[in-house]
Order: structure tokens, then sequence, then C-alpha cells
């Protein structure tokens, strides 16, 4: 499952990047102070912006060699995964003009997975607090 989860994530990534590209280089044909200028003024790319800025680590350090170099610290820093999907979605709701059934159905969808990811790990985090059954209990 892990590796369609990276593929997934890599994949997502590279569409960023086109996405970013096509925007700088077709939309704005490289005019980085007139780009500069579109960030600060439209919340859609500003979020936009952030959430490819939060891809760029996730995606360099997908690879195996990165996972063993930062242990238990990679886990944490891919937890941004959630708040990439989430940022994400409020980019392309923001972004689309009029018909938001599309960008409303992705939140949904991303809201019910992110609850149902909230409410398992309660759920196993409980199993583990709980002593186990006829387990003595020493003081």
């Amino acid at each position: 499952m892990a590796k369609y989860r990276r593929m997934l994530g890599l994949f997502t990534f590279f569409y960023a990047c086109v996405h970013l590209s096509m925007w700088v280089g077709v939309d704005w044909f490289f005019d980085w102070g007139a780009m500069g200028q579109e960030i600060v003024k439209h919340k859609y790319i500003l979020i936009g912006m952030l959430t490819f800025l939060i891809l760029l680590p996730l995606a360099v350090t997908s690879t195996n060699g990165w996972m063993r170099r930062l242990g238990k610290r990679w886990v944490k820093l891919h937890r941004l995964v959630y708040v990439a999907a989430i940022t994400g979605t409020i980019h392309y709701l923001w972004a689309v003009k009029k018909d938001t059934f599309f960008p409303l159905v992705y939140l949904a969808t991303f809201a019910l997975l992110l609850g149902y990811r909230v409410i398992d790990a309660r759920r196993r985090s409980s199993r583990v607090a709980l002593p186990r059954s006829g387990a003595s209990v020493r003081a």
C-alpha cells in the first residue's frame, strides 16, 4: 500500500509542477514582478503557492534513503500531506468562479477521509492505552 501512496504523492507533485510551470511560462511569460504582485493580490494563488511549498519537501524526502536518514522525523514531516490536501482543495475552490460543484466534492471527500483517519487513529490509540484483560496490575 505504501508503494501506491508514494506513487500517488509523486504524481500529485508532478501535476503541481506542470500546473505551476504553465502558470509561470504560458500565463505570465516569466514576468517575475507581475507574478509576485498576482500572488499577493489573489488569495487563491497565494494558497496554491503555499501548497506547492508544502509538497516540495515531501517529494524530495519520499525516497527510502530519506526515510532512513530522517527516521521518526520523516513520519512527522509527511503528515504535512494532510495540510497540502486541504490547502490544494481550497486553492481549487477559490480559483473556480462559478461552478463550484467539483471543488466542493473534493473538499467533502477529503473531509470524510481525514475524519475517518482521525477516528481510526483514536480508536487504535485507545486500544493500546487500555491494559489487556487478565493482565495483572502492579502498584
